[in-house]
């Protein structure tokens, strides 16, 4: 068991900061409440991806919660080029965008903000994560699962380029 600094809601997802380890006989142990980017930005250690609501596509944009914005995006679509091929730079921020059932397009024909007939213009890269999916749709959640997949392997590799400087 685990006494934290402040009461919450019960069922809010919170980050905790334990304090050191308490004596045998005592069975709780002391934390703090932190910011969730906490294990991230304070000791180096990944913490899982954020997901965040925007009001339409270009906004997903153009609302980066990073001062420089994003420095690698990708689209995923079952008319990107397939994952297997792709190779992803060094970068410091990423983000991936998965459309709905109708796709990325969809976002983009709906978003008043946007002009382009090609929504693989607004990506760095524009990937089939699945490709020979086999099916006319992916549910979104599985597509998060295969993505992140497909996807981690490069992101490994692009994290080693970046520490390497090349």
């Amino acid at each position: 068991e685990v006494q934290i600094d402040k009461q919450l809601e019960a069922g809010l997802r919170v980050t905790v900061r334990l304090g050191k380890k308490q004596n045998a006989e005592n069975k709780t142990q002391k934390g703090v409440v932190v910011s969730s980017q906490n294990p991230r930005t304070v000791s180096g250690f990944y913490w899982g991806y954020s997901v965040r609501l925007a009001s339409c596509l270009s906004a997903v944009f153009a609302e980066s919660p990073f001062k420089d914005g994003y420095d690698l995006s990708i689209g995923t679509s079952e008319r990107g080029s397939s994952v297997d091929e792709a190779a992803l730079p060094a970068f410091s921020h990423a983000l991936i965008v998965f459309g709905g059932v109708q796709g990325v397009e969809t976002g983009v024909d709906a978003d008043p903000n946007l002009d382009v007939s090609d929504p693989g213009t607004l990506f760095d890269l524009y990937l089939n994560t699945c490709p020979g999916q086999g099916s006319r749709t992916i549910r979104t959640e599985e597509a998060l699962l295969v993505s992140l997949s497909a996807l981690r392997p490069k992101i490994d590799a692009a994290a080693m380029k970046g520490r390497s400087g090349n």
